[in-house]
């Protein structure tokens, strides 16, 4: 049954159900509470009575008729013979009420005894004590028709009011779950109505700092992550078109031209040409494998290495014919905790970046800095346009007209620091008063072990 209500229908049923059964139990220790106060106060009161006709017997002060018994009590004292010896109004000339064998203290007994023509139920409290005429037993109860009555109107008032109160309170229940659901239902409602297509939209919130609202800031946060993720998955698809559209046009246009005159085709041009764009396509394939397995969580095994070793040998694979000059007399012993491929890799884009876009002149510097192996690569370029620094580690983010000799994919400096950050590191543009300057730090151990020193400068 509960499968066919809906969420508001179970949730107040639920906490209809709840709050009856408390108010029942609430209810029933209620009743019982009253009842259990009156009984307290009547022992109390007979139990003081029967001291007092005690003392009364024992000093020959007791008065033939007791009259300082309320309405719903009786007191009568009866000699060791069995005759009454006093009575309250209510039970004169009645026997004895009964034959009990009392002590000195009081106890308590409940029977049936007369109220002027009718028989009650009380609770009698007696004792035995002395007098002139003899030993005398004394009995005082309270009629437990009050008690009984008291806790039946009570009875009867929770009958009335339980329901009524369980009526409300339900309805209260599904008039706040009606308002908070409705919210939830409208957020519901306008992500439903959100697609690939408007994926700009945006759940409107009520201004109210609560659950409801944390969750329509939540999924805006959300939408805005996927809108982010949409939008950088169109322009991935867009530039990778149109890195991939220029070597292949290339090629095309080769091959046509080789066969519209096929006698005057050169063979070595034409294979020097279409490998030239080859690798073109090659190196954007790789560099976007390199992307997709650290976006996959891809770990590589870490070694400890030595930095300025690898920077060493880049730099002599960069001066084959380059236009500027590379000085590496900065560099020094610095051991790294890496993968030996990634960190090739990062030296390589970034001394790549910097031959590229370098007037003349790019410096390495290697040192290590506290427990980091850092790497320093300065070129006298134009350097990074204020506007471009915080996009400049974006992927497929290039600068062409302040740096015309660049001809990469702009996937460079992405992977230089996608890499280093899988390392422990990163990698940042740092403020340079002529050209860019991009440092690397590195770890130079294993986490959790103590750092290694540098080797001496050679």
């Amino acid at each position: 049954m509960t499968g066919r209500l809906s969420l508001r229908a179970r949730a107040t049923l639920l906490g209809t159900v709840v709050a009856t059964v408390l108010l029942a139990v609430g209810a029933v220790l209620l009743v019982s509470t009253l009842e259990s106060r009156l009984t307290d106060a009547s022992d109390q009161l007979s139990r003081s009575r029967v001291v007092d006709l005690l003392d009364l017997a024992r000093t020959g002060d007791l008065p033939s008729e007791l009259r300082n018994v309320d309405d719903n009590g009786v007191a009568q004292v009866v000699g060791s013979d069995g005759e009454v010896v006093a009575a309250s109004p209510n039970i004169d000339g009645r026997p004895a009420v009964a034959d009990l064998e009392a002590g000195a203290s009081p106890r308590t007994s409940t029977f049936r005894a007369p109220d002027d023509a009718e028989m009650e139920t009380y609770r009698f409290w007696y004792a035995s004590g002395p007098s002139p005429e003899g030993p005398v037993t004394v009995y005082v109860g309270n009629s437990l028709e009050s008690v009984t009555e008291a806790s039946a109107a009570l009875r009867r008032s929770l009958w009335i009011g339980v329901p009524c109160v369980v009526a409300a309170l339900a309805l209260v229940i599904w008039l706040l779950l009606g308002r908070a659901l409705g919210r939830l239902d409208r957020i519901r409602a306008e992500v439903d109505r959100i697609s690939a297509e408007n994926l700009d939209s945006r759940v409107a919130g009520d201004g109210v700092d609560d659950e409801v609202g944390r969750l329509a800031a939540t999924m805006n946060a959300m939408l805005e992550r996927l809108d982010a993720a949409a939008r950088r998955q169109r322009d991935f698809i867009a530039d990778v078109s149109h890195d991939l559209q220029s070597p292949l046009a290339a090629q095309r246009v080769a091959v046509e031209l080789a066969l519209l005159q096929p006698e005057q085709a050169d063979v070595q041009r034409l294979g020097s040409e279409v490998l030239a764009s080859a690798e073109t396509m090659e190196r954007l394939v790789q560099d976007l494998l390199v992307l997709a397995s650290v976006d996959d969580g891809a770990v590589p095994r870490s070694t400890l290495l030595d930095l300025d070793e690898l920077v060493l040998e880049e730099a002599v694979r960069s001066r084959l014919g380059a236009r500027v000059s590379i000085d590496t007399t900065e560099v020094s012993g610095a051991p790294a905790y890496a993968s030996a491929d990634d960190v090739r890799r990062i030296v390589r884009n970034l001394l790549d970046n910097g031959v590229a876009h370098a007037s003349s002149r790019v410096c390495l510097a290697v040192g290590v800095d506290g427990g980091w192996a850092r790497l320093d690569v300065v070129d006298d370029g134009p350097g990074v346009p204020a506007e471009h620094r915080d996009r400049v580690f974006d992927r497929f983010h290039r600068v062409e007209a302040a740096r015309p000799h660049d001809s990469g994919s702009g996937l460079g400096l992405a992977i230089a620091r996608s890499l280093a950050e899988r390392a422990g590191g990163r990698v940042d543009l740092v403020d340079s008063p002529a050209g860019a300057h991009l440092r690397v730090l590195l770890p130079t151990s294993r986490p959790g072990a103590a750092p290694l020193r540098p080797r001496p400068p050679r």
